[in-house]
């Protein structure tokens, strides 16, 4: 798929509060793609409720 150059920000959704021990691949996925987006060159607005997650850590959001 080429890349879309009229889409300058994306915003990612986080999980939320989750429970310890499960659901902890939707942090790993959400860290990934703002990875991945960031690499692309684009401008990542992440909102998550969960301030112990990585996709929170200023140096991945």
């Amino acid at each position: 798929m080429p890349k879309r150059t009229d889409i300058k920000s994306i915003l990612i959704l986080g999980a939320g509060p989750i429970v310890i021990g499960q659901a902890c691949e939707f942090d790993y996925s959400g860290a990934q793609a703002c990875k991945a987006l960031r690499e692309e060159g684009y401008r990542v607005i992440l909102v998550n409720s969960n301030p112990a997650t990585i996709m929170t850590d200023p140096a991945m959001a």
